[in-house]
């Protein structure tokens, strides 16, 4: 989830405003923002948005946050297609300025002027950003990687990234997604053979799942489905919408006509090859719904699914819900464990010594990684000879030039998240009721007194997700009793009657199952 605020002589500079997905510490939602408190109460002062790329971890905050910021939004052709359709979704097309720019012409915003440097990723259109200021200027790589042999697009080769270093860099702030990897992550290119020759020999339907954002590589399926004979089926929302905004700005040209799901399904299994998302183990991608039988689309014994993709940290367990369903259909699967079918989109080793011996950076603050990556990170910049770096947390104020870099202060950085249609606080009573409930359950009583106080009738008790799965019925009866007891001996206060109820049925409750249930008293005056 990435968010950089650069400031100098009191105006300030965002790059990239993404998403992260919810882990089950947040029951029940689905994305996560980043909680931009500190900003939006200088956002008179918030001069632009620059945007590297249009992964969802760096632009998927965007239609959610963008509005209350106030500023306009830079980014090249493709990044601004992905973005105005986003935010088109949510109504705002219109009421958020988003302004193209062209690689290689810097642009002046307030005192900073940003230019747009051509790198190699797994989306078309990654740029890394130069941003000059009056103290130096800082190279902000977003998500990289080096590849001589593209198959989109034509990213900074070594000439142009040591004329930028001739130039001087302060400051570079690094990817150290792939830190430990000590080879380099490899061309695009080179993952075709391997995929023509999966494809080729497979003897039914074949299903391939990648990131839906990968151009590259869809542009590379559609050339194995016209080589291997096969016709091209897309199943995917995103995939749909990726497809055609490259199309719109000039990708493509070659994909072959796609056919849709009925006719697909009427093809001879040898004849079919279908590009689907949910290669992460999403639920409700077209992968998961196929793979359970809730799709259009079905696969059987004898197709097979191939994952040109790399499992994502925190996902093996969805993976591997949707793998066992596969399974249990006898559908072969092919993995970049078993075949050369993906590559990454983020440096090793070798690709961070190349470019910081081009670039030869002042400093280096490594970003986009966990703490361990950072930490390693800034070790390899110090064998390469980096005369400084400094390794920070979110939220932490870092000061570049003059005398830098230190770490000069810290600002809340907190997590929002998307519940529904509302934002709330990762944090707040909402999702901390939440994570109660679904730990220890719900308890809730009902019960009428008298004007005395006293209980008239018997209480009625409701149970949410307490274990008392086979003897209901007499937790039931025995959480009743303890009402009644409780009610006998309580004040006459209401609000105290309330406590005395839910402290002796949450007792009642533990020694039963050993939880501490949420109990929920309604008193009713008769």
């Amino acid at each position: 989830m990435n968010v950089n605020l650069y400031g100098t002589q009191g105006k300030w500079l965002m790059a990239d405003l993404g998403v992260s997905f919810a882990d089950p510490n947040y029951p029940g939602i689905d994305v996560v923002l980043p909680d931009l408190g500190f900003i939006e109460e200088r956002s008179a002062d918030l001069l632009g948005l620059v945007i590297t790329h249009g992964h969802e971890d760096h632009i998927g905050a965007i239609p959610y946050l963008a509005l209350d910021l106030g500023c306009p939004i830079y980014a090249t052709a493709f990044t601004a297609g992905l973005i105005r359709a986003k935010l088109d979704e949510e109504g705002l097309a219109d009421r958020v300025k988003v302004k193209l720019v062209k690689v290689g012409q810097p642009v002046k915003i307030g005192p900073f002027a940003v230019e747009w440097v051509p790198m190699a990723h797994s989306i078309p259109e990654m740029n890394a950003l130069l941003i000059e200021t009056k103290h130096g200027r800082v190279f902000h790589t977003g998500d990289w990687k080096l590849d001589e042999t593209p198959v989109i697009g034509q990213p900074s080769g070594e000439a142009a990234l040591r004329a930028i270093g001739d130039r001087g860099v302060l400051a570079l702030m690094g990817d150290s997604t792939n830190v430990f990897n000590n080879e380099a992550s490899g061309s695009e290119a080179s993952v075709k053979a391997d995929l023509e020759r999966e494809i080729a020999a497979a003897p039914g339907r074949v299903l391939v799942t990648t990131f839906a954002s990968n151009v590259a590589r869809l542009q590379t399926l559609g050339q194995v489905a016209v080589a291997t004979g096969r016709q091209l089926c897309v199943a995917g929302r995103s995939l749909d919408r990726i497809t055609k905004i490259a199309r719109a700005v000039g990708y493509l040209p070659d994909f072959p006509p796609t056919v849709d799901f009925d006719s697909a399904m009427r093809l001879k299994p040898r004849e079919l090859m279908i590009v689907a998302t949910g290669g992460q183990g999403e639920a409700r991608a077209a992968l998961s719904r196929i793979a359970h039988g809730s799709h259009r689309l079905a696969l059987s014994e004898g197709d097979t699914v191939l994952f040109s993709s790399k499992q994502i940290p925190g996902n093996e367990e969805a993976i591997g819900i949707v793998q066992n369903a596969l399974a249990k259909r006898n559908i072969r699967m092919v993995t970049e464990r078993q075949a050369h079918i993906h590559v990454s989109g983020h440096p090793g080793r070798p690709e961070i010594e190349r470019l910081y011996g081009w670039l030869k950076p002042e400093i280096v603050v490594p970003v986009h990684g966990e703490r361990r990556h950072m930490a390693e990170h800034a070790r390899l910049a110090a064998a390469l000879g980096v005369p400084a770096s400094i390794v920070q947390s979110n939220g932490d104020v870092v000061r570049l030039a003059p005398n830098g870099p230190k770490i000069i202060g810290h600002e809340r950085s907190g997590r929002l998240v998307l519940d529904g249609d509302v934002i709330l606080p990762a944090d707040g009573t909402t999702l901390n009721d939440r994570r109660k409930l679904a730990a220890n359950g719900l308890v809730t009583v009902g019960v009428a007194v008298d004007k005395a106080g006293h209980p008239r009738g018997r209480p009625q008790i409701g149970i949410h997700g307490l274990p008392v799965e086979e003897d209901r019925a007499d937790f039931i009866e025995d959480a009743a009793e303890a009402v009644l007891d409780a009610l006998t001996d309580a004040p006459r206060d209401e609000a105290k009657k309330r406590d005395a109820v839910r402290l002796a049925v949450r007792r009642r409750a533990t020694a039963w199952t050993g939880k501490k249930p949420i109990v929920e008293v309604l008193l009713l005056r008769v």
